[in-house]
């Protein structure tokens, strides 16, 4: 297994960066990340300081893919996410349209939360289960340079929680060696990611990537064990919405034999939606495989 330890702070997808890490598919790579906050919160009495750092979400990379040309994709499979220290942090953040009815007078309320035994201790009286996830995510697009703010086909800061150990990540590759960064572990997350701050952590992470060649696909899809998931991102999250039951429907029509009409019935009555940053408009749609292994 191969180690991509923590290098300089990216906050872009940048195509151009030289690559720090080459791999063949197949291969198991560990690598480590800094938390979305840029390692400012470790300790009672720091805060996430804007001023100093303004950017978000430093990713680790880019990992280069030997073999891999646009058209293809990447098959990544999430073994493990580790928190690297023990423990995450958080903030209240800016409650933005939240301001209406709450006001403007936001405390920092920036807390480090120790992490053990499967829980995380966000205070003395309340523990959360530990179910990590990667926010952010994705290979390097072909033109433009999107920084680790937005999330789009390329991948991109999601913040979908089924981007988590035991899921298959498929993202589209559209520049020679996919050019492949990730970062912003979060411990846990809530539906919506209120505040637009998880429980973040530093993290190692544990991936196998696999290259499937010649296989073209729109945008970021997922596979768990039960489900398949497609995820879209953009505002307002009702276009979002309609993307991702749209690519659903073509993923069970192209790959799974479904008539497009009856997927899309039956979606109507089955499939479930979990939530990215509700202002960045991340959304992902589920169905249970059990729906879509009986083709009708």
């Amino acid at each position: 297994m191969k180690q991509l330890s923590l290098g300089s702070f990216s906050y872009e997808f940048n195509r151009s960066q030289e690559p720090r890490i080459r791999i063949a598919s197949g291969e198991t790579l560990r690598v480590e990340t800094e938390d979305a906050l840029s390692g400012q919160i470790r300790k009672a009495g720091d805060h996430r300081d804007k001023a100093t750092v303004p950017f978000s979400n430093p990713v680790n990379g880019p990992v280069f893919v030997e073999q891999a040309e646009p058209g293809d994709t990447l098959a990544i499979q999430i073994k493990s996410i580790e928190p690297r220290d023990g423990q995450c942090a958080t903030y209240t953040g800016n409650p933005k349209q939240l301001c209406q009815w709450l006001g403007t007078d936001v405390p920092d309320g920036a807390h480090v939360c120790p992490i053990r035994e499967g829980f995380v201790y966000w205070s003395d009286e309340i523990k959360i289960p530990y179910v990590p996830m990667l926010g952010c995510i994705g290979t390097s697009p072909a033109y433009g340079m999107p920084s680790t703010m937005p999330a789009g086909p390329h991948g991109g800061n999601m913040d979908i929680r089924e981007v988590t150990v035991g899921n298959i990540l498929y993202l589209p590759v559209f520049v020679t060696g996919a050019s492949l960064y990730l970062g912003d572990a979060h411990a846990a997350m809530g539906q919506g990611e209120l505040s637009a701050t998880g429980l973040e952590m530093a993290s190692q992470t544990t991936l196998t990537i696999n290259l499937i060649k010649d296989k073209v696909i729109a945008g970021p899809r997922i596979e768990s064990p039960e489900e398949i998931i497609t995820v879209a991102s953009g505002t307002p999250m009702e276009r979002a919405t309609a993307e991702a039951f749209a690519q659903m429907i073509l993923w069970m029509e192209t790959e799974y034999g479904w008539n497009r009409w009856r997927a899309y019935d039956l979606l109507t009555h089955v499939a479930e939606i979990s939530m990215g940053y509700y202002e960045g408009g991340g959304l992902a749609v589920k169905i249970a495989k059990e729906y879509v292994n009986h083709p009708s």
